[in-house]
C-alpha cells in the first residue's frame, strides 16, 4: 500500500499513540517516535496557534537530532485537528501543519475534502475518527487515507460498536489504512488488532500512564486503581458521549443520576465554550476500559519494549495454534 511507505523502516510496532486532549505534548510525541511508535497530539493542546507552531519546530528539531546522533529513523508524528465550525483555529492551525509538512493529520468531528486535498498536496496522510458506517462513508468520500475505528470502551469520545463486525464492515468498503481504537493496552492486544483486520493499533489510555505524559499524578494513580466497572459513558461533561473515570465524575459532583443527562453540565457561565471544555476535561478525567490492564507508570521506552516482547509472544502462540489445529486434507 503506497500510503504506508512513510512507516517503512521506522516502526518497532504497528502502534499509534492517540492524541489526547491536555495530555499529549512534544515530550510524549518525541519519546514515542524515538522508540518506534507514532506519536501524536491535538493542536489545541497549545492555547495559541503561534505556540502550536513552536511545538512543531521543537518536535522536528528533537527528532532530527536523534536521527543524526543514532543513525536510526524516528517514527513519523501526527497532529489532531478538530474540524468543526466551533473551532475558530482550524484554518490557522492547518496552515501551520502545511508549513511544517506534518506527516500525519488526524481529523475529528468532520471530514473535509478541501483539507484532505491540502494535506495530500505536500505528501501528508489524513486519518479520520469514525464510530459508525455513516461517518466512514463521509470520510471515504472526502478522500482520507485511513479510518480510525473508535469502538466500544475506548477513552474519550468513543462509539458503541464491537470491533470485529465494525472492522469487517469498514474493510468491505475501504481499501485504505484501518486503525483500531478501544481497550488496547499491551502487545498481545496489538496482535489481536491485526488479527481482526486492522493495520494499526491506536492506543490512548495506556499512554496516559507514561512518564512523558502531561497527566497529573492523581490521574495516573486513579487509572491504576480502576477497573472496567469504573468507566462511565456519559454526555454529561461536554454534551457528547465519552468515557470517563467514575471517581473523577463523583469528585466533581456528577452523580449516577446525572450520567444520563444529554445536555452539558454548567461549569461556569463566565467561561466561553472552549475554556469550559478545557476546564471540564482537566478536572474530570477520561479513560477507556483498558484501565483494567494498566498497573504502572513507566517511561515510553520501557512500555514499548515490553509491548514488543508481548507482541512477539502473542504471534508465536498464534503460530503454534495454527500447527495444533491444522487437520490434513483427506
Amino acid at each position: 500500500m503506497k500510503s504506508q511507505s512513510v512507516f517503512e523502516g521506522r516502526l518497532k510496532l504497528p502502534v499509534i499513540a492517540a492524541p489526547m486532549f491536555l495530555i499529549s505534548g512534544p515530550k510524549l510525541v518525541t519519546a514515542c517516535c524515538k522508540n518506534g511508535v507514532v506519536g501524536t497530539f491535538p493542536a489545541l493542546n497549545h492555547r495559541e496557534t503561534e505556540g502550536f507552531d513552536g511545538w512543531l519546530t521543537e518536535i522536528e528539531e528533537d527528532l532530527a537530532a536523534f536521527e543524526k546522533e543514532t543513525g536510526k529513523k524516528a517514527a513519523p508524528y501526527g497532529v489532531n485537528l478538530i474540524v468543526h465550525h466551533t473551532n475558530p483555529r482550524v484554518e490557522a492551525d492547518l496552515e501551520v501543519c502545511i508549513k511544517h509538512k506534518v506527516p500525519i493529520i488526524i481529523t475529528s468531528l468532520g471530514a473535509v475534502a478541501g483539507l484532505v486535498d491540502k494535506v495530500h498536496a505536500y505528501g501528508g496522510l489524513v486519518f479520520h475518527d469514525v464510530i459508525n458506517k455513516r461517518h466512514a462513508e463521509k470520510a471515504i468520500e472526502a478522500g482520507v487515507d485511513g479510518l480510525i475505528c473508535v469502538c466500544a470502551g475506548a477513552g474519550g469520545h468513543a462509539g458503541l460498536l464491537h470491533p470485529v463486525p465494525f472492522i469487517k464492515e469498514i474493510r468491505s468498503m475501504f481499501d485504505g489504512i484501518i486503525l483500531l481504537s478501544g481497550c488496547l493496552s499491551d502487545g498481545a492486544d496489538v496482535a489481536s488488532a491485526l488479527q481482526m483486520g486492522a493495520d494499526f493499533a491506536y492506543l490512548g489510555t495506556r499512554f496516559i500512564n507514561v512518564s512523558e505524559s502531561r497527566a497529573d499524578e492523581a490521574y495516573r494513580q486513579m487509572i491504576m486503581d480502576s477497573g472496567t466497572s469504573d468507566i462511565v459513558y456519559t454526555a454529561a461533561v461536554s454534551g457528547v458521549n465519552a468515557n470517563f473515570l467514575r471517581k473523577s465524575l463523583e469528585a466533581m459532583g456528577i452523580t449516577k443520576e446525572m450520567w444520563s443527562v444529554k445536555g452539558k453540565v454548567d461549569f461556569g457561565k463566565e467561561l466561553d465554550a472552549a475554556e469550559a471544555e478545557a476546564k471540564a476535561w482537566k478536572t474530570i478525567w477520561s479513560a477507556g476500559q483498558g484501565v483494567a490492564a494498566i498497573e504502572d507508570n513507566v517511561p515510553v521506552e520501557v512500555l514499548v519494549n515490553r509491548m514488543r516482547r508481548q507482541f512477539e509472544e502473542a504471534i508465536k502462540k498464534q503460530q503454534e495454534a495454527l500447527t495444533k489445529y491444522t487437520v490434513a486434507d483427506v
